[in-house]
Parts: structure tokens; C-alpha cells; sequence
């Protein structure tokens, strides 16, 4: 084992200025040097080696009301980050322990021992579990198993399925024994990929042609179960092709995200009454009791190989804004991932 580094004097974190509205620009946001401080009681410091990028944090830049607490303007920004730490004043963590905690877009972070989970680099790259061993995993197992009821035969449409999520929600309900599993995705070497190296049953590129169009030619039996990361077209298609007790898991809506105006709803949601249809949304943070249970099943599937995922890296904290507003372009296949 290498010795641990001596932390430095100050390291650099990225701080929110301004809220954007509409699409984030790089004025909203600025990289500074700041104090590593050294940690109290009960705190350990972790030097960060991989931060997290997501849909969800653009919803933090702005000042509505959320279910979580909208970024603090001037104060560095939050996020999923694993990494070493290199000073503790904690009991049950040492020094060289890796931790997963939430405290991303800095390279150093004093965080409290007790939101901190250790990891073990032996079992899975450390970057797993930013994805498909983290919080990205158990959104696409508890949205897809316990919101959605899955239950085997069913056949199910994802929307984003080739994003970190989706990519998974697929692959698990392929393992679960799914009749079909559809996916859509922003480009055909994804569209590529979903069927040749996720075992997705069909997909289709959402910019060929209507969504609704694609998806009856897709799933011309119906879906009974839509996993949603996108909203606007996709849910509305969705609703057309429901079957009978169809069940909406309503994870994200990427699709409306940098919008200024409200995004019409589906114009559809009178055929729920036909089809006794169900729509929910959800959140990761209400199922953490599926934690044990989700690390079991899914790490056995990544470790003999029958679950796979990819990783869009960038190397460098200096990269962080620019592979946030790519994960909000589409630019990522997998999890998006900033290596420091």
C-alpha cells in the first residue's frame, strides 16, 4: 500500500454564483482555492479520486422549492465523490480507508463519519460505486422493482437507456425475466450498443421520427411497465401504448430540465382510466433499505459479467462544469464520471 499524501494547504472546489436560468453558462459558476481544513471530532478528510455528475443537481442551481436543498450561492457545490481518506478523527474509519460520501466538486472534503460508507476497491472499481453499485444502481432497482412492481413476463419500455440508469433498468429486467425490454436513446451507436451489448429486445433513436410512431412498431403487443427519465414525448407515448394495469415509474424528466416555461403534460391521461393505469414518482432516498439487498443481487450480476455498464470519464476537477453540461446534452454513454 502506498503512503498516504500529505494533504496541501488549500485544493480547489467549484462554487455556484448565480442561478442559471434556462441552460447553465460557465459565468454561473467558478473554480476557487480553498482552506483544507483539518477535521473535528467524529470527521474524517478524504481526498476525492472520483466525483459525480447527474441530471438531478441542475435542479439544485435554481432557488425552487424541491426535495432537496437548492445549492448555496458563493459555498461549493454537492455532489456523489469516492476517495481516500487521508486524516480521520473518527472511530470505525482510518487513514487509507476508501469512503463514498457527497461531498463532489472539490478535490478535498471534511465529511462526518456517519453519512460516509466504506467501500472496498478489491471488490469493484472504485468508480462503481458512483454508478452501477451506487446511488445510479439502486435508483434503477427500487424504481423498477418496488415503484413499478415488475413482476416476470412483464414487457417494459425505458426511456434514456443508455444513461447510467436506464442502461441498468434494462439489463435488471432482462435478469428478472422480462417478455421485452425497449429502450430509447439520442443516438443510433446507442440504439447500437442497448441491443448488441445490453440484450435490450429493440430500441430506436427518438430523433428518427415521432416517439409514439417508433414504440408501436417497438412493442406492438403494448409495454406494462415504463421506467421514465425523460417526460414530454416519451411519457405521453408511453400512456398510448399501456397495457391493461400498466405501471409509469416516474424517475426523471431530462427532456425539460433547462426549460423556462412549463412543459404541456401528456395530452393522453384519460386512457389511464381505460388501461386503470398507474403513474408514480419516486425518489432513491426512500428505498435505502433496499441498500443490502441491491449490492448482493447487482454485484453478483457485475462480477460474473451477466450485467454490463460503461463509464464516460473526465479526467480533471477543471472538467467538472463541462462533463456536468454534457451529461445535460446527452453527451455520456453510461455513467458520467470526473476522474481527479
Amino acid at each position: 500500500m502506498t503512503d498516504t499524501p500529505t494533504p496541501p494547504a488549500t485544493a480547489r472546489e467549484w462554487h455556484l454564483l448565480s442561478r442559471p436560468v434556462g441552460w447553465p453558462e460557465p459565468e454561473n459558476f467558478a473554480l476557487v482555492e480553498a482552506e483544507v481544513r483539518t477535521p473535528g471530532e467524529g470527521q474524517v478528510l478524504v481526498r476525492n479520486e472520483y466525483l459525480s455528475v447527474d441530471p438531478y443537481m441542475r435542479g439544485r442551481m435554481s432557488a425552487a422549492k424541491s426535495y432537496v436543498a437548492p445549492y448555496e450561492l458563493g459555498k461549493a457545490m454537492q455532489g456523489g465523490a469516492v476517495g481516500e481518506v487521508v486524516a480521520s478523527n473518527a472511530e470505525g474509519i482510518s487513514v487509507g480507508d476508501h469512503v463514498l460520501h457527497f461531498l463532489g466538486w472539490r478535490e478535498y472534503a471534511v465529511v462526518d463519519a456517519k453519512t460516509a460508507v466504506t467501500v472496498d476497491p478489491q471488490a469493484a472499481p472504485l468508480s462503481a460505486y458512483l454508478g452501477v453499485l451506487g446511488m445510479t444502481g439502486l435508483t434503477a432497482y427500487a424504481g423498477l422493482l418496488r415503484t413499478a412492481s415488475f413482476k416476470e413476463g412483464d414487457s417494459v419500455f425505458v426511456s434514456g437507456a443508455a444513461g447510467a440508469v436506464g442502461s441498468q433498468v434494462g439489463q435488471i429486467a432482462k435478469l428478472k425475466g422480462a417478455s421485452r425490454v425497449i429502450g430509447s436513446a439520442g443516438s443510433d451507436e446507442k440504439v447500437k450498443l442497448l441491443t448488441e451489448e445490453y440484450g435490450f429486445d429493440a430500441a430506436f433513436n427518438y430523433k428518427n421520427g415521432p416517439v409514439s410512431e417508433q414504440l408501436r412498431a417497438a412493442a406492438p403487443d403494448g409495454v406494462d411497465v415504463y421506467f421514465d427519465n425523460v417526460g414530454g414525448d416519451h411519457l405521453e407515448a408511453a400512456i398510448g401504448s399501456l397495457n391493461r394495469d400498466g405501471r409509469i415509474a416516474v424517475c426523471g424528466a431530462i427532456s425539460v430540465y433547462n426549460n423556462t416555461e412549463p412543459a404541456p403534460g401528456p395530452r393522453n391521461l384519460a386512457r389511464l382510466i381505460q388501461t386503470r393505469g398507474r403513474i408514480e414518482g419516486f425518489l432513491v432516498g426512500d428505498h435505502y433499505d433496499l441498500q443490502p439487498q441491491f449490492v448482493h443481487e447487482v454485484g453478483a450480476w457485475v462480477r460474473s459479467g451477466e450485467l454490463k455498464y460503461r463509464e464516460t470519464v473526465v479526467e480533471g476537477i477543471e472538467n467538472n462544469l463541462e462533463a456536468f453540461l454534457g451529461v445535460l446534452r446527452g453527451d455520456n454513454t453510461g455513467k458520467m464520471i470526473v476522474k481527479l
